[in-house]
C-alpha cells in the first residue's frame, strides 16, 4: 500500500492498521461528526435520501463480497433485499420481535436462503452461475407474492406503527439506526476481507483452480460468501422495511438487482470504497435527472410524460457502459490516483 510521506510501518499491526496516521484519525472523526450531527439540523428530505444511501450501501456492500471479493456473479441480489424486508416485517407485526432482534434475524434468513441459491456455485460458473442466481429473484419474489396470508401477496405488507416515539420522530431515528448500521457493516465488510476467510475469496476470484491446489476449500468459502453477502443483503431489507413500513414485491425486482451491480461497476468491484462510491454515484445520478428532466420534458414535449423515467434508464445504462470503457476498475481506482498524484505532487514519479 503507498503511505504519505514519512510514514513508515514498524511492525505487523501499523502494517495492518485502516487508520494510521493523526490526519486520517483527524479525518474520520470529522466525518463521523458530519454524519450524525449535520443531517438531523437539516433534516427534511436530506434525512430520508441520506437513510435510503445508506440502505443501498449496506446491500452493494454484501454484493461487493460475494461478487467483488469471492467471485460469484450475482444478479439475484434485490431478491435477497426482499427476504430481509420481509421477514423483520413479519416477525415485528405479526409477533412483536424487537429491533434489536428482527435485524440479526432477518440477517440470518437471507443468509441461509442464500446458501440454498448458493450450491449450484460448486459445480458452474461464469454465465450458468449467473442464470443460477437469476433464478433466485424469480422464485423468491413469486413466493412472496403467493404466500398472501404471510406476505401480504400482491397487496403488499403494511408494518405497523410504534406508539411511542420517544425523543425523535420516526425519520429521526430510522436514520439515526441506518447511519449508525452503515458505519458498522461497513467495518464488518473490511475487516472480513482482511482476514483468512477474506483472503481465501480473493484467491477463489483469481483462479479457483489454483486456490484449490494450494489446500482452500473452495466449497465452503463459497458457501460462506452466499451466506455473508445474502446476510449483509438481509440487513438492508430490515433497514428498509423499517424506515418505509411498507413492503411490496414490485420494490424488489431484476431491475434493481441489476443496477446494485452497475453501482458496484461504477464504484469499483473489489473494493469496500468502490461499494460507497458507487451508491453515492447512482444516488446523486438520479437526484441529477430528476433535476433536468422536468426542463427537459418542457423544452421536448415529444418525449411525453415518461422523460424522468425514460431518462433514468438511459443514464445508468450510459454510466455503466462509460466506466466499462474508459475505468473498468472504477472510481475507487479515480480516487486511488488521485491520492497518488497529490502524494508526490509536484514531482512525476
Amino acid at each position: 500500500m503507498d503511505l504519505p510521506c514519512g510514514t513508515f510501518n514498524e511492525n505487523y499491526n501499523q502494517e495492518m492498521a485502516i487508520v494510521r496516521t493523526r490526519h486520517q484519525w483527524f479525518l474520520l472523526v470529522a466525518l463521523l461528526i458530519i454524519l450524525f450531527v449535520v443531517p438531523p439540523l437539516l433534516g427534511g428530505k436530506l434525512l430520508g435520501w441520506l437513510s435510503m444511501l445508506g440502505i443501498t450501501t449496506i446491500a452493494i456492500l454484501g454484493l461487493n463480497i460475494l461478487t467483488g471479493y469471492c467471485g460469484q456473479i450475482s444478479i439475484g441480489h434485490s431478491a435477497f433485499v426482499a427476504v430481509g424486508a420481509y421477514c423483520y416485517g413479519i416477525l415485528y407485526s405479526d409477533f412483536g420481535f424487537p429491533l434489536w432482534l428482527g435485524i440479526p434475524c432477518a440477517a440470518l434468513m437471507a443468509g441461509f436462503i442464500g446458501l440454498v441459491f448458493g450450491l449450484p456455485s460448486f459445480k458452474i460458473k461464469g454465465f450458468y452461475l449467473i442464470m443460477a442466481t437469476l433464478a433466485s429473484q424469480f422464485v423468491i419474489i413469486f413466493l412472496i407474492v403467493q404466500l398472501r396470508d404471510l406476505t401480504g401477496g400482491p397487496e403488499g405488507l403494511i408494518l405497523p406503527s410504534s406508539q411511542d416515539d420517544g425523543l425523535f420522530d420516526h425519520e429521526m431515528r430510522s436514520y439515526f439506526l441506518i447511519a449508525g448500521m452503515t458505519v458498522l457493516m461497513t467495518f464488518l465488510a473490511k475487516n472480513l476481507t482482511r482476514t483468512k476467510a477474506g483472503r481465501a475469496f480473493i484467491a477463489i476470484r483469481d483462479n479457483d483452480t489454483a486456490a484449490k491446489v494450494m489446500g482452500i476449500n473452495i466449497t465452503g468459502y463459497k458457501l460462506l460468501g452466499f451466506f455473508v453477502g445474502c446476510a449483509f443483503a438481509g440487513v438492508a431489507g430490515s433497514l428498509w422495511a423499517y424506515h418505509t413500513r411498507v413492503l411490496h414485491p414490485d420494490a424488489f425486482t431484476l431491475t434493481q438487482s441489476i443496477w446494485y451491480l452497475g453501482m458496484l461497476i461504477v464504484g469499483g468491484l473489489g473494493t469496500i470504497l468502490g461499494a460507497i462510491l458507487g451508491a453515492i454515484f447512482f444516488a446523486l445520478l438520479n437526484e441529477l435527472i430528476l433535476a433536468v428532466g422536468p426542463a427537459i420534458q418542457e423544452v421536448a414535449p415529444a418525449f411525453g410524460g415518461g422523460t424522468v423515467a425514460g431518462l433514468t434508464l438511459l443514464a445508468y445504462g450510459l454510466a455503466i457502459a462509460l466506466f466499462l470503457i474508459l475505468e473498468a476498475r472504477g472510481l475507487a481506482h479515480v480516487w486511488e490516483n488521485i491520492k497518488s498524484s497529490y502524494r508526490v505532487w509536484p514531482f512525476s514519479y
